[in-house]
């Protein structure tokens, strides 16, 4: 048997800046499968169409049809950041991403510029979390160092320095008009507050018993609180992504089994 032939539409050289919302999309699917279901991979026509608009792991969520996947996915191969395989039957033509022949990427970093195609803005702790499904990404140094590297080549964006609490990114390949560039207003750390001088206190008036400091000691009784909520806020989080990983394991695994069925039954001629 001759191995599968692959046709590219363009050995396109133009650096890659931007994708619309459909090529990031389509993109991000062939990547994401070609990791996580490498036995369906390269992918039909019908498969990434389902990829596109599959309900879990996905922001926001599509109804594309087939026509318009099949457009999107000829405007990346123009691009050079795909190509239709033919096999030696030649009944289906099959899809596959070149974002390795594009880009220079370490396979966390394809990983996490995927998770952020198809999911958009996220915090590090979720993306860590998100990314390790299709490559291990085993602490957040290492996501950190990865990030890093995304930055130099101006794929990733971020609110704030990336060793900060609470701190956001998402992939750099908006088009301008789509107005995602993210603003530097990550949160801030205790050490970044503003110094400020404490008036000293007023001396008592003879007689007169000193003022308590409502105020202050109205602060003092919140803050417990919030940090309490925010500690309670934190775990649900976590709690909640484990919960959605587990279902997209299970999706995952569906996805197979139907893609499996249907190539079985092609087989059989139904």
């Amino acid at each position: 048997m001759t191995d599968p032939m692959i046709y590219d539409a363009s050995d396109a050289t133009t650096p890659v800046t931007e994708l619309s919302k459909p090529a990031r999309r389509v993109l991000g699917v062939l990547i994401e499968k070609a990791f996580t279901t490498p036995e369906y991979y390269p992918m039909t026509l019908k498969a990434v169409t389902t990829g596109c608009n599959q309900k879990n792991n996905r922001r926001p969520l599509t109804e594309y049809g087939e026509d318009d996947v099949a457009d999107v996915l000829e405007k990346l191969r123009e691009m050079g950041l795909a190509a239709v395989v033919h096999t030696e039957s030649g009944r289906t033509e099959r899809y596959r991403h070149y974002m390795r022949k594009r880009f220079t990427l370490s396979e966390p970093q394809l990983a996490i510029l995927t998770e952020l195609l198809l999911r958009g803005r996220q915090q590090l702790g979720e993306l860590r979390s998100r990314a390790s499904r299709m490559v291990p990404i085993e602490t957040q140094d290492q996501l950190r160092a990865e990030l890093e590297g995304l930055v130099k080549l101006n794929l990733l964006q971020a609110s704030g320095p990336l060793d900060r609490r609470g701190v956001e990114v998402d992939h750099n390949l908006y088009p301008a008009k789509e107005g995602m560039k993210i603003t530097q207003s990550a949160a801030r750390d205790e050490s970044d507050e503003p110094m400020t001088a404490v008036p000293p206190s007023p001396k008592p008036t003879p007689g007169h018993a000193p003022s308590a400091p409502a105020a202050s000691s109205s602060s003092t009784a919140i803050e417990p609180r919030l940090a309490a909520m925010e500690a309670t806020l934190g775990r649900l989080q976590r709690e909640n992504a484990e919960l959605r990983e587990g279902m997209s394991a299970v999706r995952d695994e569906l996805q197979k089994l139907s893609a499996r069925f249907d190539e079985l039954r092609q087989a059989l001629g139904g």
